[in-house]
């Protein structure tokens, strides 16, 4: 079903809210994005760093009328608000989870449903739309999310169901494989910079904004193209999907070449996304789990990335 039109709850994602008089301020000093692209109109990807650069989140980040609600997984949400509040003590910000407070749909082939709920969505990538307390925002590869709050899940669901088919959460995260967007997790907090997972190939990272956490070593490694592991695309007969985080090994080092982003079955076979370094990918012997593991296949990223193009955001 991943090809054709759907819709799937979105639960593996929760919601942290920034909001206040000085929550852009606060947040321009803490992400990678550039919170003057947003509008009402605009949306973007974008991460949370270290100061050395290395990812604690990445996140969907859209504006709201007093804030912006940042959807990451569902795992990172409650430290990352922890870690966050101990920064935004001086600042006219409040810092909440709201996972609870919200529903996502994730919607393919879904652009009648969102019409039905009055929502008329752009077809770039990144565009947001809202009505009343609807949002939608749509992806690079056509799919949609639709935002609502918490209390309209069930009726929302219902009327969805009455329009689209229901889809397991699997059909969207293979769609999230094949499209390459990468993502962080509990378990892989903190081992990736912003460009090994191609944030910065997908609008997430800002060379023009200015200071943040962590903004000197990913400036740097864009500057001086130094990067020796970035994200690929990868598959592999079989059912038993592998855990975010599993290592990857080639013959070409006696230790781990790479980690497991996002992996999703598709159909007979298993399509992942994973950080991987050059050399290994260049030998083109790659193995899941342990040297001597499942053989896995190089396949396409439907994008190529392009530094130049890259520094003009």
């Amino acid at each position: 079903m991943a090809d054709s039109a759907y819709f799937t709850l979105l639960d593996h994602e929760g919601l942290l809210a920034v909001r206040g008089v000085d929550a852009a301020k606060f947040l321009q000093g803490q992400v990678t994005c550039n919170l003057n692209y947003l509008s009402a109109s605009q949306s973007s990807l974008g991460a949370r760093c270290t100061p050395k650069g290395r990812m604690l989140s990445s996140f969907r980040i859209v504006p709201v009328e007093d804030g912006y609600l940042l959807a990451m997984a569902r795992e990172l949400v409650e430290p990352q608000l922890a870690d966050l509040q101990k920064y935004a003590v001086f600042s006219k910000s409040r810092l909440t989870d709201e996972s609870a407070a919200w529903v996502r749909f994730g919607l393919s082939g879904g652009d009648a449903a969102l019409n039905e709920l009055g929502l008329q969505l752009d077809t770039t990538g990144d565009a947001l739309t809202s009505t009343g307390q609807l949002l939608a925002v749509r992806l690079s590869d056509g799919r949609a999310e639709l935002w609502a709050p918490g209390t309209e899940a069930e009726t929302l669901q219902s009327r969805l169901a009455t329009l689209l088919p229901q889809a397991p959460l699997n059909d969207w995260l293979l769609a999230q494989v094949r499209v390459g967007v990468g993502q962080v997790f509990g378990a892989t907090r903190e081992l990736f910079i912003p460009q090994m997972i191609n944030l910065q190939a997908l609008g997430g990272v800002s060379f023009k904004k200015g200071c943040y956490t962590g903004q000197e070593i990913v400036a740097r490694m864009q500057y001086l193209g130094k990067l020796k592991r970035r994200l690929y695309r990868l598959c592999l007969p079989g059912t038993a999907l592998p855990a975010v985080g599993v290592e990857l090994f080639s013959p070409v080092h006696g230790s781990s070449v790479g980690e497991v982003v996002l992996a999703a079955q598709a159909g007979e076979a298993i399509e992942l996304l994973a950080v991987l370094q050059e050399d290994a990918v260049n030998d083109g012997r790659i193995h899941l789990g342990s040297s001597d593991g499942p053989t896995l296949t190089l396949l396409d990223l439907p994008y190529q990335l392009d530094a130049d193009k890259e520094i003009q955001r």
